[in-house]
């Protein structure tokens, strides 16, 4: 299940330009590590890839410094499958929160949801073997910022061959529990939940601290009406954006 676009329209006249720098830059990086083949490839992520052993001390590193692993490990991808999937979630979701953020807080509110989500994944896997690649921690943190910000806007997505329109919430939520249902797979499947689940945990802390001013949360749910109130006297339903 792919989203592949969003029909809700921008109210903020910004071009998502680091979103597609974003996007630009991990097929860059991805085309780079191809260019030697498979064991190129393998060893650009040995290098750029979040080696837990190696970032708390416990294995040597192969590559830059452990620390800096943290930003480059989600630059890195594994394979075409790997990263058109998470190009797609960044460029469905991602333009609306960086509208919602600005450009500079949405790049830093990016790299932060990956910083964490890779340090979740150490925290809970400190014996990985493989070095973490991927910008879905990272992206998992945009999903839920889109969440928070535009829940009923209708998402276009592939299921199967089959295209749908559903609201965001629908495919936002079945998103979530994937990750939480699937987390006890820790060790035994190259998808590394728990780094999704640190992002997560990291966009929903940060977005509504990093929300430009004016950006409400959950636009579309409605304000109660309470006796008295002169627009539900004269039945006039509210902007939910208001």
């Amino acid at each position: 299940m792919f989203p592949i676009y969003d029909d809700n329209p921008f109210n903020l006249p910004v071009r998502p330009v680091v979103t597609w720098s974003l996007i630009a830059a991990n097929f860059l990086i991805f085309a780079i590590g191809l260019t030697g083949g498979e064991d190129s490839m393998q060893a650009f992520g040995s290098a750029f890839g979040l080696t837990p052993g190696a970032l708390i001390g416990d294995s040597p590193a192969h590559g830059v410094a452990p620390p800096v692993t943290l930003l480059t490990y989600m630059f890195v991808h594994a394979g075409w499958a790997h990263i058109i999937g998470n190009m797609l979630f960044l460029e469905v979701f991602g333009d609306d929160v960086e509208e919602a953020l600005g450009r500079i807080r949405f790049l830093l509110f990016y790299l932060l949801c990956g910083v964490v989500g890779g340090l979740v994944f150490v925290a809970t896997d400190p014996g990985f073997q493989g070095p973490l690649v991927g910008a879905s921690g990272a992206i998992s943190g945009v999903v839920i910022g889109y969440m928070m910000f535009r829940p009923c806007a209708k998402v276009t997505l592939l299921f199967g061959f089959l295209p749908l329109r559903v609201r965001a919430f629908w495919v936002i939520g079945a998103f979530i529990l994937a990750q939480l249902w699937n987390l006890d797979a820790t060790g035994k499947s190259q998808v590394a939940y728990w780094c999704h689940l640190g992002g997560m945990l990291t966009g929903a802390a940060l977005f509504p601290l990093m929300r430009l001013p004016g950006v409400q949360l959950f636009e579309c749910v409605e304000h109660p009406h309470y006796p008295g109130d002169p627009v539900a006297a004269v039945g006039v339903e509210r902007d939910p954006r208001s």
